[in-house]
């Protein structure tokens, strides 16, 4: 399929939990200052642990000042299209045009019948949302009175009104192919999820939308195409976050694809989202787009510029197994003089939270100085920037770990509740003594957790011995931070035992400060040690 040439878009799925009501506002603020384009969140009316989902987006809008909003997608069936239009279009006022309108034909027909909604069967659902898309596009005008006949949705005199302060689109939700056409048809975009509609699926999917747009005399560019992510071993993107561009950009030249949606709870990862994955992206597809107009007959297409940038990715779909051996995709020769270093170690804490200190800082050892002139090919440097987002998987754990001990303070999470929410984090299942590197195929698993001081540490040593003293101060260090994971646990049974007195809580509260300062300072002496070695070494294996 052809890139249709919409600029790339990238954004965010968060979910308004009713428990943790803050979670996802305070990380629209994040997505908001990190520069993301969208924010949304899923619209499931019937199941109370979750907000309502236009009230959640109504506090983001107001707590963000660029970012757009929109329901991912708005429960037809629980929601009447009048009602949605007056809703979108108050809140695009509100928010001063940063309202979409994601919609959906309706799913889980049991629940919706439950809170009193209609089951309707597939074709069904097809024409009440085609009929649903007219009302609300009629209100979004102003002053008239409009009738519109209809078998499930219909107005009759009603006043139009108000109208968004912006053109809000209608993306719509459709799987199969009848949803498909009517996308095609009426829809200003498609938005499919990866598990529903994986990558190898895409292909057939445009088609049908393209085909249904011609015969409706539009152009199929008229029809934005967005995908909700689903990242990990069997979902897209896979592997570490280095190759995610090329895998979103090769989406957007072969498939059209222009504006990605991640579903996450890690401030880290929305952060490293944006400004790592979407300039990155966007480089590769304006490069693409430029060679392509620069040499419009070549029938070399996307392959050759994946090839070109470099950018590695393993493909389960089997797209790009014409580039590589398995279906990887082949990073360039480098050139003789390589690059510089860009991979930059996280600064320490500005400010210490606990006023205990467990080791003197300015006494830790200092590898070798790095060669000024040396030049480190982007692969090279592929390792280093695997430990800094390893590293950041870290700290986003941290974060989480620190936001449980609160609640069991405040009284808003049992503290059995916060343990066993602990001991899924790979923050906790992490065995500091085995150390925290991740190869760039397991970056959230634990597989990695025994390469650093059974692997990486060793190997770094054989290839420079003035390391070693740097190595042995950062296995002592894990075994630290391991033993303060530890203690934190044993001050929640303490918490439990004692009925959370004063004196317990305040040894929770200090527990905590103690691992956060001690956990950021050792990942950012790590990082600054061993970064410059691992993309001169790389990590042996």
């Amino acid at each position: 399929m052809p890139d249709y040439g919409h600029d790339l878009l990238f954004g965010a799925v968060l979910v308004p939990s009713a428990g943790h009501a803050g979670d996802a506002v305070t990380l629209a603020r994040v997505a908001d200052r990190a520069g993301l384009d969208l924010v949304s969140v899923p619209d499931h009316p019937y199941r109370p642990e979750l907000l309502d989902a236009w009230m959640a987006l109504a506090v983001i809008a107001a707590s963000t000042t660029r970012v757009r909003v929109f329901p991912n997608v708005a429960n037809l069936p629980l929601r009447p299209p009048a009602v949605l239009a007056r809703t979108a279009a108050g809140l695009d006022l509100l928010s001063g045009g940063r309202v979409e309108l994601g919609l959906g034909a309706g799913a889980y027909w049991d629940a919706i019948a439950a809170d009193g909604g209609p089951r309707r069967e597939p074709g069904e659902a097809v024409r009440a949302t085609r009929e649903a898309i007219d009302v609300i596009r009629a209100l979004w005008s102003e002053g008239r009175r409009v009738s519109l006949p209809g078998e499930h949705y219909g107005l009759d005199g009603a006043t139009a009104g108000p109208a968004p302060a912006h053109p809000i689109g209608i993306w719509v939700g459709a799987i199969g192919p009848r949803m498909l056409k009517l996308t095609g048809a009426v829809a200003d975009g498609w938005l499919p999820s990866v598990p529903h509609v994986p990558p190898g699926r895409l292909a057939a999917g445009h088609r049908v939308v393209d085909e249904a747009a011609a015969a409706a005399g539009r152009d199929p560019f008229e029809v934005r195409r967005l995908y909700n992510l689903s990242p990990g071993r069997d979902g897209f993107p896979q592997g570490p976050l280095d190759a995610w561009p090329g895998q979103l950009a090769a989406l957007t030249m072969e498939h059209g694809i222009s504006a990605f949606l991640l579903p996450t709870h890690q401030s880290a990862l929305l952060q490293a989202f944006a400004a790592d994955v979407a300039p990155a992206t966007r480089e590769l597809v304006a490069a693409e787009r430029k060679r392509a107009a620069n040499s419009p007959g070549s029938a070399d297409g996307w392959g050759a510029a994946r090839r070109q940038v470099g950018t590695a990715g393993r493909r389960t779909d089997g797209w790009g197994a014409a580039d590589g051996q398995d279906g990887v995709i082949d990073a360039p020769a480098a050139a003789p003089s390589g690059d510089p270093l860009t991979v930059r170690p996280t600064p320490p804490p500005k400010v210490w939270r606990s006023a205990e200190r467990l080791w003197d800082e300015s006494t830790r050892p200092v590898g070798p100085p790095a060669d000024p002139e040396r030049r480190y090919p982007r692969r090279e440097q592929e390792p280093a920037r695997n430990l800094v987002a390893a590293h950041d998987q870290l700290r986003a754990d941290l974060d989480q770990l620190r936001t449980m001990v609160l609640e069991v303070l405040a009284d808003a999470l049992a503290p059995g509740d916060a343990r066993s929410e602990i001991q899924r984090l790979s923050l906790r299942q992490n065995s500091w003594a085995l150390g925290t590197y991740c190869a760039s195929y397991c970056r959230i698993t634990t597989l990695h957790h025994t390469r650093e001081d059974e692997d990486l540490f060793p190997y770094l040593r054989r290839s420079d011995h003035r390391l070693g003293e740097v190595l042995d101060r950062l296995t002592e260090e894990h075994h630290v931070i391991h033993g303060l994971i530890e203690h934190i646990d044993r001050e929640l049974v303490a918490f439990v035992r004692e009925e959370g007195g004063a004196k317990e809580r305040e040894a929770l509260r200090a527990a905590t400060d103690l691992l956060a300062d001690a956990l950021l300072s050792h990942l950012a002496y790590e990082e600054r040690e061993l970064i410059e070695p691992m993309a001169r070494f790389g990590t042996g294996w």
